[in-house]
């Protein structure tokens, strides 16, 4: 849980000047927490004895919109049900600058962070699962990309997550891609994403 903390700690810091965001990360914030306080805490020895709650993953797209290293867990020892994910990662996009009394496109990396509420599908003792997500990111700069773009010095983005998940469930090696779109300023931007990790 410590993980989730600092995850959602991080983001309510990060959108303090957003009014949504912090509606948003606000309502995130409770169902986690209604979500956590409605399972009884697992003891040490029960979470060892279930391998495949917590994931690290390296994922291309999806909601750390260009590449982000993440970390999976689920609220209770298992491989199913509900859970969260947090990462870091970048994206590139096009900087507008003043260059000699000239505005001008600059092409520049952003940190992003993804913070996501998510229920994964399945039957108990089947690799195959299905995984159904919620949450935003933040962006750490002012960037124009897959034609998002306002006058704020960060954006902040929500998303969504429908994978497929392909899972051992006694852990080991996993891999998921699906559909992830983005939304932001009214839009609406098709994304997908496909992840490479290691649950225990």
């Amino acid at each position: 849980m410590l993980y989730l903390e600092l995850s959602l700690g991080i983001c309510v810091l990060l959108a303090y000047q957003n009014h949504f965001m912090r509606k948003l990360l606000l309502v995130l914030a409770s169902i986690c927490f209604s979500v956590v306080a409605a399972y009884p805490q697992d003891s040490e020895n029960n979470i060892s004895k279930s391998p495949g709650q917590t994931s690290f993953f390296a994922e291309l797209g999806g909601p750390g919109i260009l590449f982000s290293t993440n970390m999976y867990r689920r609220f209770k020892p298992s491989t199913l049900g509900w859970g969260f994910r947090a990462g870091l990662g970048f994206v590139t996009g096009d900087e507008e600058k003043m260059v000699d009394g000239y505005y001008v496109w600059e092409p520049v990396s952003a940190v992003t962070v993804p913070v996501q509420l998510n229920f994964v599908f399945g039957k108990k003792d089947s690799p195959h699962s299905f995984e159904v997500g919620a949450g935003a990111t933040y962006v750490g700069r002012k960037l124009e990309f897959m034609n998002f773009y306002d006058d704020r010095e960060s954006q902040f983005f929500g998303t969504f997550s429908f994978m497929y998940r392909r899972q051992p469930p006694n852990g080991g090696f996993s891999w998921r891609a699906g559909f992830t779109p983005l939304v932001a300023q009214g839009y609406i931007q098709a994304s997908a994403g496909v992840s490479v990790g290691y649950n225990f």
